[in-house]
Parts: structure tokens; sequence; C-alpha cells
């Protein structure tokens, strides 16, 4: 059994603004959605459950945003692979990995996930870290902290009880793959 999870973070959508229709098209068939926080407006998820059910970390934005959906931190399971996921996260690209399983292990004890899902600096980034897939899937609406703009969204991809990361950019004819691991 092959599953199919849709990640974003940091759509920064305000309650008039919407996502890019490509994201919805490219998560079209997805089995979950992943959001590493911030939302800003519930009615982003609103929209994001009408494609799949939606799973979100509470971002620095959000505070003040009162929803039930959002939660501090979350491991969820799909098809035997533990997902943690949270908004705020060192980066292996930034920091050594062994920096960043240590704080792994102290933010997720017992059991170690298998995939950690987060967002914050808007840069799109897969690490293979050995015992953890560590996955950013950037910013759909503001890449790299820029302006408004097409971004990135991210899939997990889980068979076998594996894992592996994919990043795409979001063009105006719909995706385009960027890096997968």
């Amino acid at each position: 059994m092959t599953v199919r999870v849709g990640l974003i973070s940091d759509s920064h959508i305000t309650k008039r603004g919407e996502l890019w229709p490509q994201v919805f098209d490219a998560f079209a068939g997805v089995d979950a959605i992943l959001h590493a926080g911030d939302v800003w407006s519930p009615a982003v998820l609103d929209e994001l459950e009408q494609v799949a059910p939606v799973h979100v970390a509470r971002g620095n934005g959000d505070f003040g945003v009162d929803d039930p959906r959002l939660q501090e931190q979350c491991m969820l399971t799909f098809a035997d692979v533990t997902v943690a996921m949270l908004h705020d996260f060192p980066s292996p690209g930034r920091r050594p990995a062994e920096f960043v399983l240590a704080q792994a292990r102290k933010r997720f004890p017992g059991p170690a996930p298998d995939v950690l899902v987060c967002g914050h600096t808007h840069i799109e980034e897969i690490h293979d870290l050995g015992s953890l897939l560590w996955v950013n899937p950037g910013s759909p609406t503001l890449p790299h902290n820029k302006s408004l703009r097409l971004g990135t969204i991210g899939f997990l991809t889980i068979t076998d009880g594996r894992a592996s990361a994919e990043l795409c950019q979001l063009t105006s004819a719909g995706v385009e793959r960027l890096a997968c691991l």
C-alpha cells in the first residue's frame, strides 16, 4: 500500500486571501495534508480539508488564531511510518546533523519519528539524517521570505514502511519537481 501526503507551510493567507489554485490541483488525490504552520486564517484549512484530511502545527504567526486544528506539534503514523511535525526546528543545512538529531530526541521523547516536517524559514529543503528524514516544504506564497509569488510545496510518499520526500515549485502551468530524496 502506498500513502501520499501533501506538505505545505507558511501559507500566510489573510482572511481575504486564497491559496494558489496550483496547490489544490497538486494535492488532488493525496491521503492527507500536513500544514507546518503560519496558516494565519482557518479558512485556508477549510479549503484544504475539501481535498484531504488536514493536520496542522501552530506557527509563530498563528498565535491569536483560535482553531482547535492547530497543535503545538503533531505525531502521526501513516503506513507504519511515524511523522512528527512542528513549525520551527533547526535545519541540517545550517546546523550539524548530530545537533538536529539530539534536538529531535529532546522534542519527541519516546519512539523516534521516522520523518520530521517543519516550516518557518520559507526555504524548501530535504535532508536524510540516516534515522530521520527532515523536510521543510518552504512556502507556497512567500518563498525565501520574498515578495508574494508562486512558491513551493512538498510530498511524502510512503511505501512498504519507507518514506521518500519530494519538493515541487509551483508554476503558472502547475508544478515542477525540484528535489527528491
